[in-house]
């Protein structure tokens, strides 16, 4: 239990509160139209795409230097493991 001056919460109480908040805080659906409506209205139907097109890049780059920095990674625990053999194999 967590004391404030004369009330008490229990960690429940508060993770329920968090998550309603969390819960509260997303777009629903009539959100969502209004959202979208402004953004035709502001960019119009002929950059829509381009700004999608943009967007697709975007992601596909972020994956690529991902996969990179993963290969990567890989890679470099790979060689640890080769040369910790190799020490073994030595002193052996």
């Amino acid at each position: 239990m967590v004391e404030v001056g004369t009330f008490s919460l229990t960690f429940e109480f508060l993770n329920m509160l968090t998550m309603n908040t969390l819960l509260l805080s997303m777009p629903g659906g009539s959100e969502w139209f209004i959202i979208l409506a402004v953004v035709l209205l502001l960019f119009g139907g002929k950059k829509i795409p381009e700004l999608m097109k943009g967007l697709g890049k975007g992601i596909r780059e972020f994956n690529n230097a991902r996969s990179n920095i993963e290969n990567e990674i890989k890679e470099g625990m790979r060689d640890a493991d080769r040369k910790a053999i190799e020490e073994t194999k030595k002193e052996a």
